[in-house]
């Protein structure tokens, strides 16, 4: 018989396991649904946006990356317009000016950025402290 690993206790899987529906859900902006998964050097946001909704260029230091779950949009990277579909994943570097546009069938897609986004960490604090009172 082969051997496997044993399972982790309840404390050990409630350490390390995030359900994200689970975190505080924030909306950054009309139309768009975000919750946000942090770790010390990582974000992730699970992001949905309603159909033809656009999101301003805007730029941050970290690194990001684009993962398209389920439907399309036009990604703004440096004033240039990237059509992206499910399954497409765009990288965008540090500080460069990058928005969106999601088609008519909305968008769904999980951003990733490094160093943390801080700025949604600490929104997510403050949404924690909201909840918890």
């Amino acid at each position: 018989m082969e051997k496997r690993e044993p399972y982790a206790t309840q404390d050990e899987y409630n350490q390390r396991v995030v359900h994200y529906r689970n975190t505080p859900l924030m909306q950054l902006n009309p139309g768009a649904r975000n919750y946000i998964v942090s770790t010390e050097r990582i974000t992730v946001s699970f992001v949905t946006l309603e159909p033809n909704i656009y999101i301003t260029p805007h730029q941050h230091e970290p690194e990001q990356i684009v993962i398209v779950n389920d439907g399309a949009c036009d990604f703004i990277v440096e004033g240039k317009l990237y059509h992206l579909e499910e399954g497409d994943v765009l990288l965008v570097p540090s500080n460069i000016p990058h928005g969106n546009r999601s088609s008519s069938r909305g968008l769904r897609m999980i951003e990733v950025f490094s160093p943390p986004r801080s700025d949604l960490v600490a929104k997510q604090k403050e949404l924690k402290k909201g909840i918890k009172k």
